[in-house]
């Protein structure tokens, strides 16, 4: 393979990298993107340059670094990197850079590049909440959005000095995967089919507790619930993560409700699903819970079996959301972990709660729980079948919102 192959088989990455204390960061991502494949090129704006020097960009990416586009003229750079770029992110993001990328202002390398970009672009935001907050950047953010644009929503924690609070930088990991599913998605032409939609997914397995020390539970890890939080927040849409018991990492962008019962798991998504154009129930949700909870930790006693345990039924989440919608129009999708007869107990279940979509898989101790890939049939209230073949769990994320995305009703519609 000749050197121009190489190069073409490599996506062109630009890191943009404005000047905010978060811009340390930065250099983990652009790390990951180098090591993973892409051809990383960065272009800092001269604050960001006060924070991390531009001979640390040029090690990590292996291109030189230059902030003005006065340098190396003769090869157009304020046209040419933008031009030529498969995605463009932006991170951090200050807020004012949003301004200016809002306005269309151009007094740098890094503007005119943005302006002159027809790929995908992701901006990763990081600032005080109170600028996050405020009014200018909140409509700056919704016009970029509005373009197309991706626009992170930054993480809560600690930000400089004594301040904590929403405005921090995701984690460099998670903006990783968030361009990595946004390329994946460039390529097919609808990389933000769920703009302006807010959707409501479920993940992991609720935990029942016995006492103080035991709880009923499954072996859900909550991978597929994550996998499509991520791919419909690289769709554009505003995702709640009602999150049961996962360990997993919060997906950038996504806001994160954690639960531990299948009860708190209810009052969450009902909560959340208020505005919500769809609702996709991947976790695993406990049938059943003890009837009584023993306030002291169950004792064994010598020559005595255990007292038989009762179980009741807990609230059957995705009926009540399928039978109530929480608006008109809303599309509601479950999911159904059959050990047999799979395809025919899928669509029994399927008449029975009356979701819009059924995703139905056969699990088993070494099967899909825990696994980075699956298998499944989504089945349709409307008798189609929609089989998805063996491979990673975003593969059939992509999948079911791409099946949710047609059933939606136009915006302003629902």
């Amino acid at each position: 393979m000749t050197n121009q192959q190489v190069s073409r088989a490599r996506p062109k990455v630009v890191l943009g990298v404005s000047g905010g204390i978060a811009a340390y960061k930065a250099c983990e991502l652009a790390r990951r993107l180098t090591e993973s494949g892409h051809d990383v090129r960065a272009v800092p704006t001269d604050a960001a340059l006060h924070f991390v020097g531009a001979a640390t960009w040029s090690a990590l990416t292996g291109h030189p670094v230059a902030t003005e586009v006065w340098e190396s003229v003769h090869e157009v750079p304020h046209v040419r990197i933008g031009q030529e770029a498969d995605l463009v992110v932006v991170a951090p993001a200050t807020a004012d850079l949003l301004a200016k990328a809002a306005h269309g202002l151009a007094d740098d390398l890094l503007t005119n590049t943005l302006l002159t970009a027809r790929c995908p672009v992701v901006f990763a935001p990081a600032m005080h909440t109170e600028m996050w907050e405020h009014p200018a950047t909140r409509a700056n953010v919704a016009t970029l959005r509005e373009r197309g644009a991706h626009v992170i929503e930054p993480a809560v924690g600690r930000l400089t000095g004594v301040d904590t609070g929403k405005g921090r930088l995701p984690d460099p990991d998670a903006i990783f995967e968030f361009c990595r599913r946004v390329l994946a998605r460039g390529a097919t032409g609808a990389h933000t089919d769920l703009a302006g939609r807010h959707v409501v997914v479920s993940a992991g397995g609720t935990r029942e507790p016995l006492d103080p020390v035991r709880y009923l539970g499954n072996r859900s890890s909550g991978k597929q619930g994550y996998a499509l939080a991520r791919t419909a927040a690289a769709r554009g849409a505003r995702v709640t993560l009602v999150a049961a018991n996962s360990a997993l990492p919060a997906p950038a962008g996504v806001d994160v409700v954690p639960v531990g019962t299948a009860r708190e798991l209810r009052e969450a998504v009902v909560e959340a699903a208020r505005d919500a154009d769809a609702v996709v129930m991947a976790a695993a949700v406990a049938d059943f819970r003890p009837a009584v909870y023993a306030e002291g930790k169950i004792k064994k006693r010598a020559g005595q079996e255990p007292e038989p345990l009762t179980l009741v039924r807990n609230p059957d989440v995705l009926a009540e959301l399928s039978a109530d919608r929480p608006r008109p129009g809303t599309v509601v999708a479950g999911f159904a972990a059959e050990t047999d007869d799979v395809l025919a107990n899928g669509r029994a279940k399927l008449a029975a709660k009356g979701c819009d979509l059924l995703v139905v898989n056969e699990v088993g101790e070494k099967r899909t729980f825990g696994a980075e890939e699956n298998e499944a049939v989504v089945l349709g209230a409307d008798g189609s079948e929609t089989p998805v073949p063996y491979g990673p769990k975003e593969a059939l994320a992509d999948t079911v919102w791409d099946l949710i995305a047609q059933r939606m009703p136009a915006a302003g519609q629902g």
